[in-house]
């Protein structure tokens, strides 16, 4: 736990594309708990893909969050400004012979190995450069593509009681292989960068979408190898879909909080409509933030998908 004996939390939002109703009810459901349990709740920009965040971004995702209602302490924390950190935690695992240089592309990865788990995912890594190259200098020489760096991953179980999604049991020898920890542009990957920036702020809960709970299982791993605590409470929690079962996205049209506000709806319309799809109202209703804090219960909360309709786009338009 931190120094000042207080559990933390923390938003992370991404810069790389606005804030939309599925990644705004997770943000919700953690400040409620926050402000439930007295956690300190900080803030994190996880700007690694630069080249991926749009003009005015940042800016507009903390403004939306203020403009909600949100609260939280301190300085925020800039991924982007923390370069050096990555690098040194990559030396420290390669020194130990636990990282190791990677030319495989995303297409020799299917063709080696076996069928991907889901159309969005590719085989687990079967090793292809494990061993192979003294140095990335020598991985880079021998194939012209720029290097990526993998971290080794043993053939047992990870284990973790999650305290909304329950037990947890993930092989990443199985699932995924020895994974990517910088990515061949030079940048840490979101799993390294995680892990070190939650151990420095002293970051013990962590609320996210289940989608990450494969993610979860790399991040304790890569915990144990740089000997960080691996003592977090974890919270994860089903995703905002469309129609058609997947997550909610522009596939599924416009269901950014910025058009929403630009056609004219309050914080407290939308706040009503991501407490609606929570389980906290039954039917969606003008609330204010203090009004959630008062009514606020963990166990309302759904243990499956929610449909984003028709009818709650309509209800955030001021259609109904």
């Amino acid at each position: 736990m931190n120094e000042i004996s207080q559990p933390t939390t923390r938003l992370a939002p991404s810069p790389t594309g606005a804030m939309h109703v599925g990644n705004a009810r997770t943000f919700l459901i953690n400040e409620l708990l926050a402000h439930q349990h007295n956690w300190r709740m900080l803030m994190r920009c996880e700007d690694l893909d630069s080249p991926r965040t749009k003009a005015g971004s940042i800016e507009q995702m903390f403004d939306e969050l203020s403009w909600l209602g949100f609260t939280w302490t301190g300085r925020i924390l800039y991924q982007s400004q923390r370069a050096d950190l990555y690098r040194k935690a990559l030396e420290v695992l390669a020194l130990k012979g636990i990282a190791y240089p990677c030319i495989c592309s995303r297409k020799d990865i299917i063709s080696a190995g076996s069928a991907p788990h889901d159309s969005d995912s590719v085989p687990a890594y079967p090793g292809t450069c494990l061993g192979k190259f003294d140095s990335s200098d020598e991985a880079e020489d021998h194939s012209d593509r720029p290097v990526a760096w993998r971290v080794k991953v043993s053939d047992e179980t990870i284990a973790f009681d999650d305290k909304f999604a329950g037990r947890c049991e993930i092989n990443l020898a199985k699932t995924c292989g020895d994974f990517v920890i910088f990515r061949n542009e030079g940048i840490a990957s979101y799993q390294l960068a995680v892990i070190l920036d939650d151990a420095e702020t002293d970051v013990d809960i962590i609320v996210r979408g289940d989608d990450l709970i494969d993610s979860t299982a790399r991040q304790i791993h890569l915990r144990r190898l740089l000997g960080l605590s691996t003592e977090q409470t974890y919270y994860h929690l089903p995703l905002v879909i469309g129609a058609d079962g997947r997550r909610l996205a522009k596939r599924h049209g416009d269901t950014r909080l910025s058009y929403y506000r630009g056609l004219g709806a309050s914080a407290e319309r939308i706040l009503g409509l991501l407490a609606h799809i929570t389980g906290l109202i039954k039917t969606p209703r003008e609330i204010t933030m203090e009004e959630l804090y008062d009514i606020f219960d963990i166990n309302l909360i759904p243990h499956h998908p929610i449909v984003f309709t028709p009818e709650h786009d309509a209800f955030m338009k001021g259609d109904a």
